[in-house]
This record gives structure tokens, C-alpha cells and sequence, in this order.
């Protein structure tokens, strides 16, 4: 009892100040909380994503959900973090719930899926079993790679919204982050078609992708037979011409996922123009955390979104490691921002998630000012790296 009244002040510090607020005192934030939100996740054997707009637990589909693998993610985040096996159990309950998923080749999220949750499960336990599914995964998301036009398909566009766009072949940089399974599958087994694919994807992407500025649109829709570009859009963005800010977070992060298997300087050098972009626009709040879209219309009245920080807080501390730019200062003032009461949410408040105020699409009037399992899950990474980077233990 005496630890959680201490966590609950802790939490209660309003400076975005990592000298006051520490590593160590946040991932015991988290770990009491995520113990709370799986005991319940427990009791209907779900994977919580986020909340409703009543409040009311919003559990991952069954089918199929891209967030699917960050929930079992964070668990495996906290076994490495604590030693306690009780994390591992769950994160083995939980993602063993979609392993058959692996066999999926109608989505391109099985990156998303089965590296956060199997791929951290094989780095911290080398179960045969997980590599396999990760192979078995890639091979999967390998099917919707188009060599004419260099790049793994998104979308399979069948219906709704998206066929009405007139979408031939939609690549989202979203993408850029499914292909950390493809490079590591490769050093998994040795065989480089993995890889390769990853490399065009990423090269298809830096060509097409990115403004003068480098911002990002979100979506680039080619023609599947002859490769060239029909259209530059956005689907979860202010507008086409807009910056998003979770699509510019996951440019960033998958970049510099290039570099680090790659040890390719172009993308080290994509990933410092991204984080550039990043760090230097002069419409971004002073605590750092971002609007949902840099060029929304109502700013300042619109909505943060939190897990675009969480993710690029993550990707800076690793780009920290290659980069002979400084990333430090902007790295304490994200995550010391996350780690105050107006984004960390008060032991056993929120449902139980770690994270408050995040948006998943604004133009879809879904997910906004909400947590969701994907904010959570990076900013568990981040204060993983950040311990380590630091030499905080």
C-alpha cells in the first residue's frame, strides 16, 4: 500500500523533467497498471486495444486487429524489465490467441503483429516455436510484394471508403514498419529475399513518400502494373497536403530500423531529415507532445495525440545511438512530457492502460482522446532504451 500511495504522488508531477520523474519510478507506474488492465483481459481472454466513446473497454477483434500484437508486447517489455515470469505467461497467453494469423496474406499489419509480440518473445527467450512463426509470417506478408512497383501492398482495396478513393495499389508509410520482421527474419535464417524486399520497399518509399521538407504523405497509390505513381493522399490525415504526425513518427522509427540492419548512411541520413522535420516545427506545442496533424485546422484546439510521441521518443533514442546529431535534450523534454499526470494516467484510472490522450483517426471518427494499447507499447520500449541508452539502472 505504502509503494502505490508513492506512485500516485510520483505520478503526480507536473515538469517535464526526467531528473524528477525517473525511468525507474515509471516502469513501476506501468507495471502496477498493465497488472490491473490483465487481470481483466484475463476474465474475457481478450487483448484490450483502447476505450469506446462511453469509456467501456475496446477489446482487439478476433479476426483479425493490427494492434494485436502490442498488448502481449508490452508484457514481454515488462518481463525483460522486471525478471518476473508472470509477464512472460501473459504475454504467451495472449498472443498465442492470433498465432494462426500467421498464415494471413490479406494485410500487411503481420509486422506490426508478430514482431512486437513473437519477435520480442524469441529476443528474450529463443523459443523455437516463436521464430518459426515469425518465419512462417514473413513469408506470409512476402506475398503482397509487388516487384513492378517495389513495394508491400497495404490495402486490399475491396469496398468502402477506399474503393471509393479509386485505389489501385495504396502504400501507407505505416508500412515502414512492418518490414523490422522482414530484416530480422533474414538474420533469422540466413536467406536474403527477406531483406531485399525490405531494402525496396524502403527505397520505393524515400523516393515517393517524402515532401521537399521532409514530411510525409500518408498514402502513395501506384499502379500495380507499370509501378507509377496515380495518386499522393492521406486517409487518416488533416488533408493530402497535410503532415500527420503518427505517419511522420512511423517514417522515422522505420528508418531508422533500415539503418540499423542495413548500416546503409542514406537511411541514417533519411531518418535525421525526418526527425528534423520533427524536432524543428515551430507549430508543435512547447512540451513537445504534437497535435494529431501538424496542419489541422483548429490548432490549438485540437486534439494531441500522444502515441505519435511515444513512438517518435522511441525512435530518437535509437537514432540517438547512431547519429552524431544530439537527440538528448528533445528526448527528455518527450518523455518527461509523457511521464507527467496530464499524459500518465493515475494508478488504476483510464482502464488501466498507461497512457492518455492519443488518436487513431480523426477523419474516421474513431479512437480520439483516448489511450491505446500502440501508445503504451512504445513508451514502454522507450523507457526500456532510455534505461539502457543511459545507464539509468
Amino acid at each position: 500500500m505504502v509503494l502505490l500511495v508513492c506512485l500516485q504522488i510520483a505520478c503526480l508531477d507536473t515538469k517535464p523533467n526526467l531528473s524528477k520523474v525517473t525511468v525507474e519510478r515509471e516502469l513501476k507506474n506501468a507495471e502496477i497498471q498493465l497488472n490491473l488492465l490483465v487481470k481483466e483481459a484475463e476474465t474475457v481472454n481478450r487483448i484490450p486495444r483502447t476505450l469506446n466513446k462511453e469509456g467501456e473497454m475496446h477489446w482487439a477483434r478476433e479476426d483479425f486487429d493490427w494492434t494485436e500484437g502490442f498488448f502481449p508486447g508490452s508484457c514481454w517489455y515488462l518481463f525483460e524489465a522486471t525478471g518476473d515470469k508472470k509477464w512472460k505467461t501473459a504475454a504467451e497467453k495472449f498472443q498465442g490467441q492470433f498465432e494462426n494469423h500467421k498464415y494471413l496474406t490479406t494485410n500487411h499489419d503481420l509486422g506490426f503483429v508478430f514482431n512486437c509480440s513473437y519477435g520480442n518473445g524469441f529476443r528474450l527467450t529463443n523459443n523455437e516455436a516463436f521464430k518459426d512463426v515469425m518465419i512462417t509470417a514473413s513469408n506470409s506478408l512476402l506475398t503482397r510484394f509487388n516487384p513492378n512497383v517495389g513495394c508491400i501492398k497495404s490495402w486490399d482495396v475491396t469496398g468502402g471508403w477506399q474503393k471509393e478513393r479509386g485505389w489501385m495499389f495504396p502504400v501507407i508509410v505505416d508500412n515502414m514498419m512492418n518490414l523490422e520482421l522482414l530484416f530480422e527474419t533474414s538474420k533469422l535464417t540466413g536467406d536474403s529475399k527477406y531483406k531485399k524486399a525490405a531494402i525496396i520497399h524502403a527505397n520505393t518509399t524515400m523516393k515517393n513518400h517524402f515532401r521537399d521538407n521532409n514530411s510525409s504523405f500518408h498514402v502513395v497509390d501506384y499502379d500495380p502494373k507499370t509501378g507509377e505513381v496515380r495518386n499522393k493522399q492521406t486517409a487518416q490525415g488533416f488533408s493530402d497536403d497535410s503532415s500527420w504526425a503518427r505517419g511522420q513518427a512511423w517514417g522515422l522509427y522505420g528508418y531508422t530500423v533500415c539503418y540499423r540492419y542495413t548500416k546503409d548512411k542514406k537511411y541514417l541520413d533519411q531518418a535525421q531529415k525526418i526527425a528534423d522535420y520533427i524536432l524543428s516545427y515551430k507549430g508543435t506545442p512547447e512540451d513537445g507532445i504534437p497535435y494529431w496533424d501538424y496542419n489541422a485546422e483548429n490548432i490549438p484546439n485540437e486534439p494531441r495525440d500522444v502515441s505519435a510521441a511515444a513512438i517518435t521518443v522511441s525512435a530518437l533514442i535509437e537514432l540517438d545511438e547512431y547519429s552524431k546529431v544530439n537527440y538528448k535534450a528533445a528526448i527528455d523534454k518527450v518523455l518527461g512530457s509523457l511521464a507527467t499526470n496530464e499524459y500518465t494516467a493515475a494508478l488504476g484510472k483510464n482502464h488501466n492502460f498507461i497512457l492518455k490522450h492519443s488518436v487513431g483517426s480523426i477523419p474516421h471518427n474513431n479512437e480520439i482522446d483516448v489511450p491505446l494499447n500502440y501508445a503504451d507499447y512504445y513508451y514502454l520500449e522507450a523507457l526500456l532504451r532510455y534505461e539502457n541508452q543511459y545507464n539509468t539502472k
